[in-house]
């Protein structure tokens, strides 16, 4: 559905609605200099949908209402851009430490939304880079500062700059990656799977057989641009490479299929074109960004590493874990799409991949692309969750709850069969 629309809300709420919204952006006016006109702001598809009721709904009864706001004041008082620079990681770091200690059960819930919930930090997120956009500083500040700005909030606020694996032989060091809610304009209330079960387990230790282990984990947008720039890239390159920190094990984890998790077994290298949370589509080969270690000539597939055997034949979870071992190719010498269940064939052309063609998939190759370019032997690849549903009679989003027990259930369900995967496949690694 389209972001929602305010005007047919009934009265009270409308204005409810409305005055939450003026109280959000008056700090915000407070920000330009003295005599001055604010320019219109160019807010991002994402940060226009902040207004509406569930998104408010869903900040005020987790406690982080504050956030935006809090942030917006801050960035009043800066004298700089260094400054500006050094607040918008540390409230990032922040906003992130908080969704996760919340998560784990850490300090006030601030709210009676589950504390297990992913959405909170989505949308504090898109308040920081909203106040960033709007934001009239006293002082000069070209858009490349800017967008350093949002850059540094991005990257701080979904944990890719406070990964802390250990060192040593000690523990085993996992490293795991969700994403952000997507298809947000069919169902604006949606959560992802993956992104709570990234801040449900980071930090934690996993009890396996091959000892314990340490997870640290990453969020990533749901948003092509972001893929062709590196993010993926910047944030792993670091665990792959040799050192004492080096990940032992690593899945990215998105949310797949109805009733079941799959390990992907193949990913290909194509972008199917189907709008990302910007509303942006691309089709065409997954771009290799520039500066970073790659295979050449591109592959146009890469496989995982992870002991999908030992994985699937364990008891994990109520759901079912399968290993996934379909892709659609264009045979070599063909033109027309094949659907291959038992993977591709030799010199033929990626259109997707057993985790489809989306960013999923994309994360998947870029990933094990890179474990290719630098040889890292550790054990990785994708791990699908089922796919997260309102409970009955709490399925039109027009209508329904932002939450439910089913809903809450589910999810808290699927975050714990992931902890346990983690646990099966790295004890499978034990001894090597």
């Amino acid at each position: 559905m389209r972001p929602r629309d305010i005007s047919r809300t009934p009265g009270p709420l409308r204005l409810a609605v409305l005055g939450a919204v003026l109280l959000a952006c008056y700090p915000l006016a407070l920000a330009a200099p003295a005599g001055a006109v604010p320019a219109a702001p160019a807010l991002t598809v994402e940060e226009q949908r902040l207004p509406g009721a569930v998104p408010q709904e869903i900040l005020r009864r987790s406690g982080f209402d504050d956030v935006a706001p809090g942030f917006a004041r801050a960035l009043a008082r800066t004298r700089g851009a260094a400054e500006a620079e050094r607040l918008a990681a540390a409230d990032g770091r922040r906003l992130w430490r908080r969704a996760v200690d919340r998560a784990q059960g850490r300090g006030p819930d601030g709210g009676d939304l589950s504390r297990d919930d992913d959405r909170p930090l989505y949308w504090a997120r898109l308040g920081m880079t909203r106040a960033l956009r709007e934001w009239r500083p006293a002082f000069p500040l070209p858009e490349r500062r800017r967008a350093a700005l949002e850059a540094a909030v991005e990257r701080a606020s979904r944990g890719q700059d406070s990964l802390d694996l250990p060192q040593g032989g000690a523990v085993k060091r996992v490293l795991i990656t969700g994403f952000d809610p997507f298809q947000l304009d069919s169902d604006i209330r949606r959560s992802n799977p993956s992104g709570a079960a990234a801040l449900a387990l980071d930090g934690t230790v996993i009890d396996t057989p091959a000892g314990p282990a340490r997870v640290e984990a990453a969020v990533f947008p749901v948003r092509w641009a972001d893929f062709a720039d590196g993010t993926v890239e910047r944030t792993l390159l670091p665990y792959f490479r040799p050192g004492p920190r080096k990940v032992d094990l690593f899945t990215t984890i998105s949310q797949g299929r109805p009733g079941r998790f799959d390990l992907e077994r193949t990913n290909g290298a194509w972008r199917g074109g189907a709008p990302d949370n910007a509303r942006a589509s691309r089709t065409e080969t997954v771009p290799v960004p520039p500066g970073v270690p790659t295979v050449t000539p591109q592959p146009q597939w890469t496989t995982t590493t992870l002991p999908y055997g030992a994985v699937t034949a364990a008891t994990t979870g109520p759901f079912p874990v399968r290993d996934n071992t379909s892709v659609t190719e264009i045979p070599a010498g063909g033109t027309a799409p094949v659907v291959r269940p038992d993977g591709p064939t030799p010199g033929s052309t990626a259109r997707a991949g057993g985790g489809g063609d989306y960013l999923s998939n994309e994360i998947a190759y870029r990933a094990t692309l890179l474990r290719d370019a630098v040889g890292l032997k550790a054990p990785g690849g994708h791990l699908h969750t089922p796919v997260l549903n309102f409970g009955a009679g709490n399925t039109d989003p027009a209508t329904g709850r932002i939450s439910d027990p089913e809903f809450v259930a589910a999810r808290m369900a699927i975050t714990a069969q992931v902890r346990a995967v983690l646990a099966v496949a790295v004890g499978a690694t034990a001894g090597s």
